[in-house]
């Protein structure tokens, strides 16, 4: 079973609480050594999916299987070789940074010092604090403590669910910094976020939005997809050019984009010195506009108005 194609095959996956879908017809394969990440916004789906592949939910039709193991007759075996780190920190708050590691350790039948030179590049940043509470360390050695829990039993398959949320841009880039080098290790990785830049530092990437997936793919090919033009368009005052682009009739749609709008025109009515010429009335002089090529966030933004049937949504 270990010597399988796929480290994680999903087919035909539906899971519902109650009256609520909050998965339907979910596919997709991971292959081994991978980081696959699954990006979406809140509420999309993406804790209830890693639960199911965990084996901490039992999915109501369908098919998953972990290194050849399915997630419901040999959840035994998918839980000895899988590390879930989940979204909230869910260590033990009174114990040591110390005592969680071992704690975690012994449970998998191990110990720190056999597996200490998978988390060394990761722990080696806590270390010194080893006798300071876990709850009392910052967010980001709360998560580098969290990660080497999940490791210490060195497994095939390390889930993490939003990682990287709350923490600042240097411990995020660390973060992704060490997944690298655990993917070299032939960990394959799943882990899911709500920042499109991450979905970048991924081998594959499935975009999930109110419990479907709306592609699955490589990052690069994801973006190439996008076929519409696409302007980036900003002024002094940014809010007053949303507010008239949208009443122009002129954009599909246009959307806040970093310090710019994202405007895709509307085939039928748009042209690039006609939008000029009505903001120059609606007294809108300092103001750029250029064309852009699209990101992952523009498909993503896109797709998902398709799939929320907001027609010429603006």
């Amino acid at each position: 079973m270990a010597n399988s194609v796929n480290a994680i095959h999903v087919e035909e996956i539906w899971k519902s609480f109650g009256t609520v879908t909050a998965l339907r017809d979910i596919h997709f394969n991971v292959e081994h050594g991978m980081i696959f990440g699954m990006i979406g916004p809140d509420g999309a789906g993406k804790t209830t999916l890693f639960r199911l592949i965990a084996s901490l939910f039992v999915p109501d039709k369908g098919t998953i299987k972990v290194n050849g193991y399915d997630s419901v007759k040999d959840y035994r075996a998918i839980r000895r070789i899988t590390g879930y780190m989940p979204g909230r920190f869910s260590l033990y708050q009174d114990l040591t940074v110390e005592e969680n590691l071992k704690f975690f350790a012994t449970i998998f039948g191990t110990s720190v010092k056999e597996n200490y030179s998978l988390i060394k590049e990761i722990y080696s940043h806590i270390e010194p604090f080893k006798k300071r509470r876990a709850g009392n360390l910052s967010g980001g050695m709360k998560q580098k403590l969290a990660l080497s829990c999940a490791l210490i039993h060195r497994p095939k398959l390390l889930i993490l669910d939003e990682p990287t949320t709350g923490i600042d841009a240097v411990s995020r880039r660390e973060f992704w910094d060490m997944l690298s080098s655990l993917r070299n290790e032939g960990i394959t990785i799943i882990v899911s976020t709500p920042y499109m830049d991450e979905a970048l530092r991924c081998d594959k990437i499935a975009l999930i939005n109110k419990g479907e997936i709306l592609r699955c793919d490589v990052p690069e090919a994801i973006a190439k997809s996008f076929s519409k033009p696409l302007y980036a368009v900003r002024a002094r005052n940014n809010h007053m050019v949303l507010k008239y682009v949208r009443e122009s009739g002129m954009a599909e749609t246009i959307y806040p984009f970093g310090q710019f709008h994202h405007l895709i025109p509307l085939a039928s009515s748009f042209s690039l010195d006609g939008l000029k010429d009505y903001l120059f009335q609606r007294g809108i002089e300092d103001f750029e506009i250029k064309p852009v090529e699209a990101d992952i966030e523009d498909f993503f933004i896109d797709t998902m108005k398709k799939q929320e049937g907001i027609a010429g949504g603006n």
